[in-house]
């Protein structure tokens, strides 16, 4: 995929985490959107504390993930909370590629999540608008415990 394509697509689901306001506070507001062959096929931003994260938001809308990229704004949950681990998730589902914008500065996430999809051989390319990211998101994020 191209640098243009990469940030188009992660410029969708920075517009689909702004849905999530303010709804999903104390949650930060995460976009994701699942791309196939070019195309957007599904889009989903955080919903309100103890329903779905972004990511799982779009997953439920696919049944085949073969071929299928997600473009997620934050990295990937690591832990159960009162929702499942989204990047877990990922890997059971059978998710292709991974475009993160930032890491989460959470301290049960920084960087587990990146980690968990590598370890099951999962691509991901970390800091797309990062620093786009970094302005609007960063004010959501918590690094103690949420």
């Amino acid at each position: 995929m191209k640098p243009e394509q990469i940030d188009f697509f992660m410029q969708q689901a920075i517009e689909q985490g702004k849905l999530a306001l303010p709804a999903c506070r104390p949650n930060p507001p995460v976009g994701c959107v699942a791309v196939k062959d070019g195309e957007i096929i599904a889009m989903g931003h955080t919903q309100p504390p103890g329903n779905m994260h972004a990511e799982a938001m779009v997953l439920a809308q696919l049944n085949d993930l073969q071929g299928v990229s997600l473009f997620v704004t934050l990295e990937p949950c690591s832990f159960v909370g009162r929702t499942p681990s989204c990047a877990k998730t990922m890997v059971e589902r059978g998710v292709e590629r991974v475009y993160v914008g930032l890491i989460d500065s959470h301290v049960k996430n920084q960087g587990r999540g990146i980690q968990i999809l590598r370890d099951a051989g999962i691509p991901v390319e970390v800091g797309v608008l990062q620093a786009q990211l970094e302005q609007e998101l960063g004010p959501y994020l918590l690094s103690g415990e949420g």
